[in-house]
Parts: C-alpha cells; sequence; structure tokens
C-alpha cells in the first residue's frame, strides 16, 4: 500500500510526530502506517477533503496551516501522507 517514497521519507521524519521511533525499516514503517490507517493524498485538495470527511473542524485554518499539522507529511515527490496517531 505504501511506496518506498512513502515509507523511507516517513523513517527519517517520524519524529516529528513520535516522541521516539517507532519502526527501525521499511517492513515497521509499513505495519505502523497500516496499523494507524495513514492515508496517502495525491494533492492539497485531497489533504483538505480527508480532514473535511473525518470530521475535524478545520474553520479557521488555512490551507498551509493544514498542511503544517504534525500528521501530515510534505512527501518529496509533492504528495502528502497523513498519520493519525
Amino acid at each position: 500500500m505504501f511506496d518506498s517514497v512513502c515509507l523511507d521519507y516517513f523513517l527519517k521524519h517520524q519524529t516529528r510526530l513520535l516522541r521516539e521511533p517507532i519502526a527501525e525499516t521499511r517492513e515497521e514503517a509499513q505495519e505502523f502506517l497500516e496499523d494507524c490507517m495513514a492515508v496517502v493524498c495525491r494533492n492539497q485538495k485531497e489533504v483538505t477533503a480527508y480532514f473535511k470527511e473525518a470530521g475535524v473542524d478545520t474553520s479557521g485554518m488555512s490551507v498551509k496551516e493544514l498542511l503544517e499539522a504534525e500528521e501530515v507529511f510534505a512527501l518529496p515527490d509533492g504528495r502528502y501522507l497523513i498519520v493519525e496517531v
């Protein structure tokens, strides 16, 4: 489900969301992301739609603020990984 870009980026930046690293390998990262039902969004529009569908009150938040939320990882290829723990 999660490609190497997602897994490698999460492994490198996981402490932004978690106090201590939870995964050391791609396999562990894959398992963790599956367990917490992480989502990959193709663009900013999908990120906004994801939070709206999840019932998160984003009123008063700019798109920039939403994309800078600790659970939103901007992947180097332009996609976004959302990891809610």
